[in-house]
């Protein structure tokens, strides 16, 4: 799980992978959710949470800049 002080030492483009990274996940635990392979239901949860940590930090920062 993603820390808020863990992305706020970050910067964009490390975000931004970070990002591509969770959603990535995201993809893959869906289909093994829908294949009948899901181990942890919780992971689900945890990485949708941390997708939308993600990207509330890159807005924060498009609204400073």
């Amino acid at each position: 799980m993603t820390k808020k002080t863990e992305l706020k030492d970050k910067n964009v483009t490390e975000l931004n992978d970070l990002l591509r990274e969770k959603r990535e996940d995201l993809r893959t635990l869906r289909f093994s959710i829908a294949g009948g392979r899901a181990t942890d239901g919780n992971a689900l949860r945890q990485t949708r949470a941390d997708v939308a940590r993600i990207l509330t930090e890159l807005g924060k920062r498009a609204k400073v800049a």
